[in-house]
């Protein structure tokens, strides 16, 4: 069972090799993790993936290698042996236990009848307290009501009281060293480089010296000047997750980009809007945090600010408060949209999308709107207009 999981690991390009995967069998024999989900999935992990860059690929190969576990008659029936529920079975029970299961027939009838309830249950079962299903009281399933439940193949919680979400998947940071395809990415963005000379006079001003030597009847003057550098300031913010996840690729190269043509570059991550607070790591994304408000205090008017998202979700996620899908917020996206429309000078938004998919309404149409139009097509067209509209 637990090569296939590798090989699944494997197959999402997450570089675990054969020493990590023996490492994990060996913690497991140690019992380091047991009959527990979440253990396994931290300790399985911890043992293949050596770079934080790869979590993401490994939940998502975690997530498709064992989506099936909803189904645990399959999963008795065939990934676990007879000799191992007898072993589990006798290594738990009392002298008492063993004494009441002998007067029912013995081990093997109590395993035979086991193996019958879940034959029994094929099909659907919905609610109760006993079989494995929804609606119910089970601690296993999904919509139904339990204290210290599961929740199993289910994508939002109907109480809120689940203690572990199986689907849940950390965000991917955006890697900046992709190079391939970013060429046609960089010539546009140097439109918007602005160039001004800054600190000491460390550069030879070539004219002015040939200027001053000829006045000093050929005695040589040298004249020197500070370095020209690229004085434009950046705010880039990177929608990540969710309906973003297509377009991971052509943001990297975006990304790589930007990090190579402009010096004075700060980005942030937010998901679907932008509401109180970003992010630098999406791994610790929920307790690293920046406020929205102490960028508008640090950074000056001149930063040119530039958002990248689809802008696909549902409109009261901008408009509502409370309307982020992850957390309370206080206030709408559009109130912090507008702040920081009102603060920074130049501010566009680029859309992967392409714009023929746009249209005029929903969340697209109001996040124009916000931008006051400034919103342009993640294509290299689209770039030079919007580094156009930046250098105005």
């Amino acid at each position: 069972m637990l090569i296939g999981f590798f090989l699944e690991v494997r197959k999402a390009k997450v570089p675990a090799t054969l020493r990590e995967f023996l490492d994990l069998l060996e913690a497991l024999q140690e019992h380091l993790a047991f009959a527990d989900m979440d253990d396994f999935y931290y300790l399985s992990r911890l043992c293949l993936v050596k770079d934080e860059r790869h979590f993401d690929k490994f939940d998502r190969a975690f997530s498709s290698y064992f989506k099936g576990i909803e189904h645990l008659d399959d999963l008795m029936a065939q990934a676990i042996p007879d000799e191992w529920l007898r072993a589990e079975f006798e290594k738990q029970l009392s002298d008492e236990e063993k004494a009441k299961i002998e007067s029912l027939g013995g081990l093997e009838e109590l395993i035979e009848a086991f193996k019958e309830r879940l034959e029994q249950q094929k099909k659907k079962h919905q609610g109760g307290n006993k079989m494995i299903g929804t609606g119910g009281t089970s601690p296993f399933g999904a919509n139904g009501y339990n204290p210290e439940g599961f929740r199993i193949g289910q994508n939002k919680s109907k109480h809120g009281r689940a203690v572990k979400v199986w689907e849940k998947r950390g965000y991917k940071d955006l890697d900046d060293s992709v190079t391939i395809g970013i060429r046609n990415i960089k010539m546009a963005l140097r439109r918007l480089r602005k160039f001004a000379r800054q600190g000491a006079a460390e550069e030879l001003d070539l004219d002015d010296t040939i200027r001053s030597t000829a006045r000093n009847a050929g005695y040589l003057d040298i004249k020197m000047v500070p370095e020209r550098h690229n004085a434009v300031k950046v705010l880039l913010f990177l929608d990540v997750g969710g309906s973003m996840d297509p377009h991971i690729r052509v943001c990297e190269e975006l990304f790589s980009a930007c990090r190579t043509e402009f010096k004075h570059l700060e980005y942030f991550y937010f998901h679907n809007f932008i509401y109180e607070s970003v992010w630098k790591s999406n791994i610790r994304r929920m307790s690293e945090t920046t406020h929205t408000w102490d960028l508008v205090h640090k950074y000056t008017s001149d930063y040119k600010v530039i958002f990248v998202g689809d802008a696909s979700m549902a409109p009261y996620e901008i408009t509502h408060p409370g309307g982020s899908i992850e957390h309370w917020n206080d206030e709408a996206g559009a109130v912090w949209m507008q702040r920081v429309v009102e603060h920074f000078d130049k501010v566009i938004w680029l859309n992967p999308m392409p714009e023929s998919y746009w249209g005029s309404g929903g969340s697209l149409g109001i996040t124009q709107q916000l931008v006051q139009d400034k919103m342009y097509p993640l294509t290299i067209q689209g770039l030079e207009k919007g580094m156009k509209e930046l250098t105005k």
